[in-house]
């Protein structure tokens, strides 16, 4: 039985085609912050109605009273602000990345925003782990090189047959 020889792939198109999954995925990881948003505001509501209700912390009887849950909680407001913050970065420069990764732009942009989605554990560490290695290649370096993905040529006319 005779053998085939190997089929050559067209490492163009596999490029492109990895580099158009990733920007899909950067902008469901960009859609994954604004959840955490909504979720960060469910948090803040559950933990702000405990906070100030005073039946939640009675004081001990014959002891000193119990530390303000208030000013306890002034200081979580904080922390609230700054991680509502942050998923707002990330979920913006995901967003960037994701356009930037569609028109073949800015590489070493998508590659620092990779980086840091690698800490965004499970998906964006999966993420940023694969952003990385697909836009180290050189074949990808390339692809960027040649700018944004041309337009497919226009469909030719069919030949007409003489005497038809």
């Amino acid at each position: 039985m005779p053998t085939l020889p190997p089929l050559m792939r067209d490492q163009r198109k596999t490029d492109a085609a990895n580099v158009r999954l990733l920007a899909i995925f950067h902008f469901v990881l960009a859609g994954f912050s604004i959840l955490g948003i909504g979720g960060l505001a469910l948090h803040y509501l559950m933990m702000h109605s405990i906070m100030t209700n005073p039946a939640m912390f009675p004081a001990p009887q014959g002891g000193p009273p119990p530390p303000d849950p208030e000013a306890f909680f002034a200081f979580f407001r904080w922390f609230y602000v700054i991680m509502a913050g942050v998923m707002i970065a990330a979920g913006i420069a995901n967003l960037i990345s994701g356009f930037c990764l569609l028109r073949r732009k800015a590489r070493l942009f998508s590659m620092v925003v990779a980086g840091f989605d690698c800490m965004a554990f499970p998906f964006g560490t999966v993420l940023g782990v694969f952003t990385l290695i697909v836009l180290a290649r050189d074949s990808v370096r390339e692809l960027y090189e040649g700018g944004p993905a041309a337009p497919p040529p226009p469909p030719s006319a069919p030949p007409v047959l003489p005497g038809v």
